[in-house]
Formats: C-alpha cells, structure tokens, sequence
C-alpha cells in the first residue's frame, strides 16, 4: 500500500462502480467512491457486469477522477439485480457472500498491515466481513418488517434477516440506521448494544443535483420518479396518480420513469404508456438532467429509509408530491417543499387525494410560492459535503483503534 495512504476504506457491496445501477445504496457507494479523504485507499469488493477484468483479482480503475482498488469476486449481467431472486439459491447475495468467504485469506493478508474499516450495506455480510479481522461498520437502509410488501427473498425467509440482524449488532463496531425510528425500533430489540446504534441517513451531492428555474413554457406538468418498480413503492398507485393527472388536464401531462425496471409487468400501466417517458437505467448525472426538466416528484412506497431519489429531487429544486412517511416532515413542508398526503384504506380515495397533492404542487409553481432555491435549502443539512466528512471522520477513528491518533481527514469535493 502506498505509504502516504493512512488507512483503507473497504467497501462491499453486489455492485459495479462502472455501472448504472440505481439506489440509495448504489448512490451512498459512489459518494464514497468519489469523496473518499486523500489519505485513504478505497477499496470495493464487488461484481462485474462488463466481463473485462479478471473476477477474484484487484483492478486499479478511475472512477471520476479518483482511483479505487476493485475487486470483483463474480461475474453477474447488468440486469439480473433488476428484480428480486425467485429462491435462496438464484439469490446474487447469497452467491456473493459465499464467493466473499473463499476470498477472505486473500483479503486479510491484503490487510493484515494496514488499518482499516470494513463497510457493509447488508446485514447478511456483516459476519463474513468481520473475519477479515477489522472494525465494521454497517448500514441499514430499509424500514420493512415482517409482513410488509415486499419483492426480495426476505419477504419470504425473514428468519435470514433477523438471523443477520443478531449477529450484526453484536459483530460491528458501528451500526447505523436511516431513520431514526428504524434506529428506536432495532435498538430495542437489542438493547444491551443501543450504545453503537445509531442513525444517519443517505447524502445528497448538492453540486450534482442543483436547483435550476422551472420551464413551465410548454404549460404542460412532468412528474418523475427514479427509482426500482419494487413491490412496495407500490407502482400500480403510481400509476393511477399519473392516469388521473393527464385526464384532470386534459392531456397536458407526462409521466417520466427513470430505471431498468419493466413497468409493463404492472397491468395498470397500459392507461398511462402512451404518455410516459421511460429513461430507462441512468447515471446520476443524467438522472439530475431529467429533474432539471421536471416539475414535481412522486412517491407512493408503503415504507422507505431516506430515500436518495426525494432527497435529490428537492436538492434539484423541485417539489415532492406524494405518500407521507413519518420521517419526510424534516424536509417536505406544505408551501415550501412538498404536498403528502396520508395512506387511506381506500385506495381510489388515496390515489385523488395524491393526484390533488401533485396538482397543488403544480399551481404553486405557476405562482411563485415553491421557488428552486428555497426547495433545494431543506435538504441543505443532508449535503454529502458535510455528512461524509462525519462519516469518514468516524471510520478513521475506528480503523485506528488502539492507535498512535492521527490528523483528521481532508474531505475531497468531485473532480479535485
């Protein structure tokens, strides 16, 4: 390792960096990737869906301007993550982190002389992780319990799940959660290590997504949403939102989808195809382009975390119209930032009651009470500037355990 490099930031996560994947996880990777400390190697322990680097070997690669050591353990094409494993056996994960346990005397000799941390994003890896002999840290993304609708294999097989919540809690160093309600409830479930739980959301690179002016010259509304069709984003309400918007304006309207999901899999969304845009999978640079282009953002989700799309939404300066979640009131306020509106039982009545949130949105737009700046400014504190910087802060201190201090980290802005 080279010697000006204080410790090593290891990353592991079914990912490509060079990919296209979307998610709140994929997006707080790459702001890993691209904001890492100067000091500190980064390395990612991941998938290639390229098939142009040899699996089980670190690579050197540039991604944006920072090199990262990869090390991809399989070879998976770009669309088998799109939808959820159909059984334990064709799971991605689960081959990932049995190709991770072979892997693990390579990595520890790799390691064995240089602090470091190891950041996990599911709890399924945090014991294999462990065993590389170095401080842990995990994050937990989602807010789904039992029961909740879901598309992965855990709706079926939640014992994996707890299981993985058990050992983790005991195994990491460092647990964060998205939300501070996720953090009370796991916290109480274990309360003999509350003390190393805690919560922190995603981050928002605020220089990517940026607030620009409405275009509101065509008269015509964009709603958008970026994201996976997962079963508890709960698409076919999307849909009908969508449906009543072009009817309620007479066609005035169209709805713009970013991500590789299928949404012809949904039967509710022949009504709307003729006026959708399907982007297909994108990069978040282009993702912040069609924001730019948009008026208002959508969400339907039964639960979330934090999610990245609403927190980028707003930091392009465009209104959130949609679901209310517990967690949003931080940064969706009526008249500033957003319309929510609460989940009902009847779902004809919610998806009006939606329809009218996105519609409120629009005509204060029209009249100058939701302004780009002012909607960006909620989301201010969630700057990834500021919530790294943190973050990285913390591993170092971890990752040095037990030794001599060292001087704190200088965060590093894109491009530097």
């Amino acid at each position: 390792m080279d010697t000006l490099m204080s410790f090593t930031i290891v990353s592991i996560h079914t990912m490509d960096p060079r990919g296209a994947k979307v998610g709140g996880i994929e997006t707080h990777i790459r702001h890993l990737l691209r904001h890492h400390p100067a000091d500190a190697r980064l390395m990612l322990v991941g998938i290639d869906e390229r098939g142009d680097l040899p699996t089980g070997r670190i690579s050197e690669i540039d991604i944006e301007g920072r090199t990262i050591s990869f090390l991809p353990l399989m070879r998976v094409e770009p669309g088998a993550q799109i939808n959820a494993a159909a059984s334990l056996s064709s799971s991605v994960t689960l081959r990932f982190a049995m190709r991770l346990t072979v892997a693990l005397p390579m990595l520890r000799r790799l390691l064995a002389k240089s602090p470091a941390i190891v950041e996990v994003e599911r709890l399924e890896l945090v014991l294999p992780a462990r065993l590389l002999g170095h401080p842990v840290m995990a994050l937990l993304h989602n807010e789904g319990q039992r029961g909740d609708k879901m598309d992965s294999i855990l709706g079926r097989h939640w014992w994996v799940h707890e299981v993985a919540e058990w050992l983790a809690v005991r195994l990491a160093a460092q647990l964060f959660c998205v939300t501070q309600k996720l953090r009370e409830r796991v916290a109480a479930r274990h309360p003999a290590h509350a003390a190393k739980i805690g919560m922190r959301t995603v981050s928002v690179d605020c220089d990517l997504f940026s607030p620009s002016p409405f275009d509101t010259s065509e008269r015509k509304l964009r709603v958008v949403f970026a994201g996976r069709l997962d079963a508890f984003k709960d698409p076919p309400l999307m849909f009908d939102v969508a449906a009543r918007l072009h009817a309620r304006l007479n066609g005035a309207f169209e709805f713009h989808y970013c991500g590789a999901s299928d949404p012809t899999v949904f039967g509710e969304f022949a009504a709307i195809s003729a006026f959708t845009i399907r982007h297909g999978a994108l990069t978040p640079r282009q993702v912040a382009a069609v924001m730019r282009r948009a008026h208002v953002g959508i969400l339907t989700s039964y639960y979330e975390g934090m999610p990245c799309f609403l927190l980028e939404l707003l930091a392009s300066g465009r209104p959130y119209a949609g679901v209310h979640l517990p967690q949003f009131d931080q940064i969706v306020r009526s008249g500033h930032s957003g319309e929510m509106v609460a989940r009902s039982e009847d779902r004809a009545q919610t998806a009006a009651a939606m329809s009218e949130a996105v519609i409120a949105a629009w005509n204060g737009i029209r009249l100058g009470i939701y302004t780009p700046e002012g909607i960006a400014a909620s989301v201010a504190s969630f700057a990834v500037t500021r919530q790294l910087a943190e973050m990285f802060a913390l591993m170092r201190r971890l990752a040095h355990a037990g030794q001599p201090p060292v001087s704190e980290p200088r965060f590093v802005a894109a491009g530097e």
